[in-house]
């Protein structure tokens, strides 16, 4: 029998009506992935506990006795039956507000058997109610009782977690004691683990707690490796088949901007991730790399001397940035660093007008044009280079995939592509959403540079919150205040930007207030942020428009409203806008005093930690991977359905070096051992994004 296709619906007491609810709501539709639909957790079942043991009991428990008794109390709604149950020694009441004439027909007096449920107590005295009642048979679970997740509209039709049960226990009996294997032997042999048939009996039904936790660790890594098999085999054959630029020298361009016109030195990580650039830019693949470094770590500064590289080898470079301040910043930065080298560099924009195109696409097909720095304008067909050698994409989660694979058309060559984020993805995630990326790391703030402190402040605090912001406005410093709306809402009190802005003017009528949000015109955005750049205005009221790129060294204050409202990495983000100059600044987090657990967690991370990969953790920690600030575009190759990216790091790690040692000795996978991992990967895919291409 073939799991993978038979139907759930001839499962016994199944039928096609609650199968097609199964699939609606689960996704189940074959016994294939019934079994795959895996507990969230277990109740221990192994022990028996006497009725004299329950003092301070909070936890489901099971007694072995027989009923000694039943009796009827109260009318009407408050009709009750009362089942009296004997351990030998001691009485406890079942009471039973439902199937009162079923439970004295279908349960014998002076019978034995297993009562299991959770005991209420009130006024000291302990009872059960409707507990399971079930014969001490052979067939009963003995060990750990499996508890599955269902949803509302299941339990109204029968299908709660012990329904569940009971069907997967009837499709595991269907099983071939020799299920065929679904990972390859020497990786077995090399990691000692339980074969598939007895994982998925241990990880249903577990005996005991170590072979629960030996069918985890199996089911885990088998999730992991084929994750991985699907990603690397992808990239693989794209890497195979895409040759890059050989930028062989380090030139003039390079070199007298190195020696003459840097204005800083270089960190020592900014050094190490050039040089490993570098290394992948001389040829002859393609370069595919992610540059992380956390906010302020110094990743344009790098950008622009690999550029300078492609530029001496004769080819042209591009910087995309996802929107017009970003770019526009990165371009005035990169204008004011290159002038007098004779490197040519300009800003295509949404709004640049058509007049000013023109000249920037002659100069870009002709080759005049060294560097072109823009946002999604540039990825337009009329957009075409001379010989693009790099592409440059920074902060790319927040561009679709089909958007960046535009890049690719720019030339006949594909060009060396690096991505740069300032949103911190821990290692086991980005080996897994980039698959066979290159990663380089600037993990060092440049010298002068002071941590930022970051306080939680709660309402009350407001007047002593505002006393700080003089005081600051009085050494001559700017100060944002961002706020999570636009206008107020009906539905979520909350501060809104116009409110925080006639609010700010008024309190600090010593200083001329800017305001900023995404509804505003682009020329009055920009003309906004520039008052505030140039410090023609003291206060930026914002919404989180200035999340990105802003960069302001004399800000010394991030005031966040309603800090709730926003996530770990958002805030981290936000808190990067300042601390860019020599001068200590501060981060204050605003919020109502009744917040969630959650919340305050969040909050006291970002009080403990500068780190952005400390926060991204604890963010991933507290919220899963599901999307990290877009990061899981489109989601993996297949469903997890036990594997955790965050909590089995180790594993993952473990799974990816098995799948790079059988491609590095088999890339087609067609020795005999391996055949059947192709037919697995079909049976496991879904839609999934060539995670290769990243560009």
């Amino acid at each position: 029998m073939d799991i993978t296709k038979a139907d759930i619906k001839y499962l016994p007491g199944m039928g096609p009506k609650r199968a097609e609810l199964l699939n609606k709501e689960l996704g189940i539709q074959t016994l294939y992935d019934l079994i795959n639909h895996f507990p969230y957790k277990y109740i221990d079942r192994s022990r028996f506990y006497k009725i004299s043991e329950m003092d301070n009991v909070n936890a489901h428990i099971q007694i072995r006795g027989q009923i000694v008794g039943f009796s009827v109390k109260g009318e009407g709604r408050a009709k009750r039956l009362i089942a009296l149950f004997s351990d030998g020694e001691k009485t406890i009441e079942l009471i039973f507000f439902k199937g009162l004439n079923y439970i004295t027909d279908a349960y014998k007096i002076r019978t034995d058997y297993i009562i299991f449920g959770k005991p209420n107590c009130f006024n000291g005295v302990y009872s059960f109610v409707h507990p399971d009642i079930e014969l001490p048979t052979e067939d009963r679970i003995k060990g750990f009782m499996p508890l599955y997740h269902t949803t509302e509209k299941m339990k109204t039709h029968g299908l709660h977690s012990k329904a569940l049960q009971k069907f997967i226990f009837l499709a595991l009996k269907q099983l071939p004691e020799k299920l065929p294997e679904t990972l390859p032997l020497t990786v077995r042999k090399k990691h000692g683990f339980m074969g598939l048939f007895q994982a998925l009996w241990e990880i249903h039904f577990p005996h005991n707690s170590n072979l629960l936790d030996l069918a985890k660790t199996r089911l885990k890594y088998e999730e992991l490796f084929y994750i991985q098999l699907a990603i690397l085999r992808q990239a693989k054959g794209m890497r195979a088949s895409t040759r890059g630029h050989e930028f062989l020298k380090v030139g003039d361009k390079f070199n007298d901007f190195y020696h003459n016109h840097l204005p800083f030195a270089l960190t020592e990580a900014q050094k190490r991730v050039i040089k490993e650039i570098r290394a992948d830019m001389r040829g002859p693949k393609q370069m595919n790399r992610l540059l992380q470094g956390d906010v302020g770590s110094g990743k344009t500064i790098v950008a622009l001397m690999c550029m300078l590289l492609a530029v001496d080898n004769g080819f042209q470079a591009c910087l995309v940035a996802p929107t017009e301040i970003l770019a526009t910043q990165h371009y005035l930065g990169l204008k004011d660093l290159l002038k007098n080298t004779g490197v040519t560099v300009e800003l295509l924009i949404g709004s640049t007008k058509k007049s000013e195109r023109k000249p920037i696409h002659e100069a870009l097909r002709n080759g005049n044009l060294d560097i072109l720095v823009g946002t999604h304008a540039v990825l337009e067909d009329e957009v075409q280079f001379n010989n693009l050698g790099l592409a440059i994409i920074d902060e790319q989660h927040r561009f679709g995939v089909a958007q960046r694979a535009k890049m690719w058309s720019k030339n006949t060559r594909a060009p060396h592509v690096l991505v740069m984020t300032a949103t911190p993805i821990p290692r086991t995630l980005a080996m897994t959403v980039y698959g066979d990326l290159d990663v380089s790391v600037i993990d060092e703030l440049p010298p002068g540079r002071k941590p930022i402190r970051t306080y939680h402040f709660y309402e009350t605090k407001r007047p002593n919150v505002y006393s700080f912001i003089h005081k600051e406005l009085a050494e001559g410093r700017q100060i944002y205040v961002v706020y999570p709306l636009v206008k107020e809402s009906e539905k979520i009190d909350l501060k809104n930007v116009e409110e925080g802005f006639e609010s700010m003017k008024n309190i600090f009528k010593e200083v001329k207030v800017s305001m900023v949000h995404g509804k505003m015109k682009p020329a009055e955005k920009d003309s906004e942020m520039q008052a505030f750049v140039s410090g023609e205005t003291r206060i930026l009221v914002a919404t989180t428009v200035i999340e990105v790129g802003v960069n302001v060294p004399n800000a010394s204050v991030m005031v966040i409203e309603n800090a709730e409202r926003f996530g770990l990495s958002q805030l981290h983000q936000l808190r990067g806008r300042v601390g860019r100059g020599a001068e200590q600044s501060h981060c204050i987090l605003m919020t109502k005093y009744e917040i969630s657990e959650d919340t305050r967690k969040r909050l006291s991370i970002m009080t403990e930690t500068n780190d952005g990969f400390k926060v991204a953790e604890a963010d991933l920690q507290l919220r899963g991977p599901g999307d990290l600030d877009g990061t899981m575009q489109s989601g993996l190759p297949f469903a997890l359905h036990i594997a955790n990216l965050v909590r089995d790091g180790v594993v993952l790690q473990t799974a990816r070096e098995d799948v790079q040692q059988i491609l590095s000795s088999d890339p087609n996978l067609q020795s005999p051992e391996h055949q059947f991992l192709t037919a697995q990967l079909k049976l496991r895919a879904t839609d999934a994004v060539n995670w290769s291409m990243i560009s």
